[in-house]
């Protein structure tokens, strides 16, 4: 059964493009280690909320623009491996090194998680 890691990030709109290039270095590592499927998705139709939203998920500033991004994974097997593999890539592979591709948002403020899927519908 597939397994799906979620993300929410508030990312400064003035890096846009930044992110964006961070983002396809970084997710195409994930790729070489198995994951199907990456989805990277910029704020476009969010609503402030009246109890909680995306916004004050990620404590995101007048200035920053939430994004939502999933990774696709045949198996959760598929994906503990290519975890358990992340530390030594971001030493050793330019696109996950954090001093050749830099954060453009703070990562503090990120929200992940592990996620099985109990409904699909679609490709």
């Amino acid at each position: 059964m597939t397994y799906v890691d979620g993300f929410v990030l508030a990312v400064p709109k003035a890096n846009k493009e930044k992110f964006i290039k961070h983002a396809q270095q970084g997710d195409s590592v994930f790729m070489d280690q198995g994951a199907t499927r990456i989805v990277e998705c910029w704020q476009d139709d969010v609503s402030p909320g009246k109890q909680t939203d995306f916004f004050r998920s990620v404590d995101a500033k007048e200035d920053e623009a939430v994004v939502f991004s999933w990774i696709e994974w045949p198996d959760k097997a598929t994906r503990d491996k290519a975890m358990s593999k992340i530390e030594d890539l971001m030493k050793s592979d330019p696109r996950m090194n954090p001093e050749t591709n830099p954060m453009p948002f703070d990562g503090m403020r990120m929200i992940y998680g592990g996620f099985t899927p109990v409904v699909t519908l679609g490709d």
